[in-house]
C-alpha cells in the first residue's frame, strides 16, 4: 500500500515483512539515499512503513515515479534476497572446494622447493642412522 502527499513532498509505502525480508527492504532504500530521504517505521500489524521524502520539491507524477521504482527495486532486493539464500550452501562448498585445491598446490609447490633445497643434501652422511652407517664394519671387525 502507498500513500503520495504532495504538500509533504513525501510517499509512504507500506510492507509487509513476510513477503519482503528486512535485509531486501534495506537494500532497496540504501538505493534510492542520493535522491531522497528514507526512513523505517513500524505499522501497525507488524507492517513495515517506509518514508519516502524527496531531497527536491517533486511534482505528484514525480512521486508517483518515484514510488513504483522504489517498488521495483524492493521486488528485485527481495528476489536476490531469495536466490542467495537458495544457492548459500552450492556458494560455500564452491569456496571451500576452491580454497582447498589452492591449499593443496601450495603445500605441493613447498614440498617441492624443499626437496630441490641443497641442505637436504646429506655430502657429509651426518643424516644416517648408527646402523647404517657403522653397523656392517663393526660388525666386521668382531
Amino acid at each position: 500500500m502507498k500513500k503520495i502527499k504532495v504538500k509533504e513532498n513525501k510517499i509512504v509505502i507500506i510492507v509487509n515483512p513476510i513477503f519482503y525480508s528486512l535485509e531486501a527492504i534495506y537494500s532497496a532504500a540504501y538505493i534510492f539515499i542520493d535522491r531522497a530521504y528514507l526512513l523505517l517505521n513500524e505499522s501497525p500489524k507488524n507492517q513495515v512503513a517506509i518514508n519516502i521524502k524527496g531531497k527536491e520539491k517533486l511534482t505528484k507524477k514525480q512521486l508517483e515515479d518515484l514510488a513504483g521504482e522504489f517498488c521495483n527495486e524492493l521486488l528485485n532486493c527481495a528476489l536476490r534476497d531469495k536466490i542467495s539464500k537458495n544457492n548459500q550452501k552450492i556458494r560455500e562448498q564452491i569456496i571451500t572446494r576452491a580454497l582447498f585445491s589452492a591449499e593443496e598446490t601450495s603445500n605441493e609447490k613447498i614440498n617441492k622447493k624443499i626437496e630441490k633445497e641443497k641442505w637436504q643434501k646429506d655430502t657429509l652422511g651426518i643424516a644416517l642412522p648408527w646402523k647404517e652407517k657403522y653397523g656392517k664394519s663393526a660388525q666386521k671387525q668382531r
